[in-house]
C-alpha cells in the first residue's frame, strides 16, 4: 500500500538528490527537489510536506540557517545531512530543530529507515484530534496537549516536536527523575537512530523558551549524576 507522504529534498549534489529521490519514491513516497538553499527554503515554507531532509552546505543559504527559519513556523520533522562528521555541528543541527543528524557517505536504505521512523513517531504524536481537550498548568505555564500549544506567563512560544514531546512527557511525571537513556528512548525511541546529547541540547533549548533564568531553573531541574525531573 503506498503510503504517498510527501518529503522535500533539498540538497545540492544531483546525483545524492536523485538517489535519495529514487529510495523513497521506491518506498511509495512522493519527492520534491531542490538544489539551492533559498529555493528550497521558499518551498518548505510556502507548501506543504510530512518531513524534509536537509543538507548542511547548499550555495545561496546554508542548511542551518534553513532549519532555523522553518523552525520559527512549522514542526516538519527535518533531517539534515552532512559530509561534516564533527559533533558541533549536529550539536548545533539539533539545537536549531533537526530530527535527526546523518553523516555521509550513508546506506541509502538506512535513510529510508529514518524518514519511516520519524514519520511513524509523528503521526502517533499529533494523534487524533478528536481526543479531549488536555492542559497542564504550572505557574506561568501552560502546556495544551491537544492543540500542541506552550505559553509562558500568557505568551505562546514556538517549539519543536521534540522539544514539545519532551517538556510534555516531564510535566505529566513530575517529580520524577528520569535519565538521559531513559529520556532519549521514551522521545527518540530504543530503536531511534543518535544519542543522548541530544536529550542535553533539547532540555537547553526549552529552557531558553520556558524559563526566566535558564542558569536557575524553576520547571526541569537538573539531577547532578542522575538525570532531570519536572518541578511542581
Amino acid at each position: 500500500m503506498m503510503n504517498m507522504s510527501k518529503i522535500l529534498i533539498i540538497e545540492d549534489e544531483l546525483s545524492i538528490a536523485e538517489l535519495e529521490r529514487d529510495y523513497l519514491e521506491i518506498n511509495g513516497y512522493s519527492v520534491d527537489m531542490e538544489h539551492s538553499g533559498d529555493k528550497g527554503l521558499a518551498r518548505a515554507l510556502n507548501e506543504s510536506y510530512d518531513l524534509i531532509i536537509l543538507d548542511l552546505m547548499l550555495p545561496k543559504v546554508d542548511g542551518f540557517e534553513i532549519c532555523r527559519k522553518i523552525r520559527s513556523q512549522k514542526d516538519t520533522p527535518i533531517i539534515m545531512i552532512s559530509a561534516k562528521k564533527e559533533d558541533i555541528d549536529k550539536i548545533r543541527g539539533l539545537g536549531l530543530g533537526a530530527d535527526d543528524y546523518m553523516i555521509k557517505p550513508f546506506s541509502p536504505g538506512e535513510m529510508v529507515a529514518r524518514v519511516k521512523a520519524h514519520l511513524a513517531r509523528y503521526e502517533r504524536f499529533i494523534g487524533n484530534r478528536e481526543h479531549k481537550h488536555d492542559e497542564i498548568r504550572v505557574r506561568g505555564l501552560l502546556i495544551d496537549k491537544t492543540s500542541r500549544r506552550v505559553h509562558v506567563n500568557e505568551e505562546e512560544v514556538a517549539f519543536t516536536t521534540k522539544e514539545f514531546e519532551l517538556l510534555s512527557f516531564l510535566a505529566v511525571n513530575p517529580n520524577r527523575v528520569f535519565s538521559k537513556d531513559q529520556l532519549f528512548d521514551r522521545i527518540w525511541g530504543m530503536d531511534s537512530f543518535g544519542d543522548i546529547s541530544t536529550v542535553t541540547v533539547h532540555i537547553r533549548k526549552i529552557r531558553e523558551k520556558v524559563e526566566l533564568d535558564p542558569s536557575n531553573p524553576q520547571y526541569i531541574e537538573t539531577v547532578w549524576g542522575a538525570g532531570y525531573r519536572f518541578q511542581l
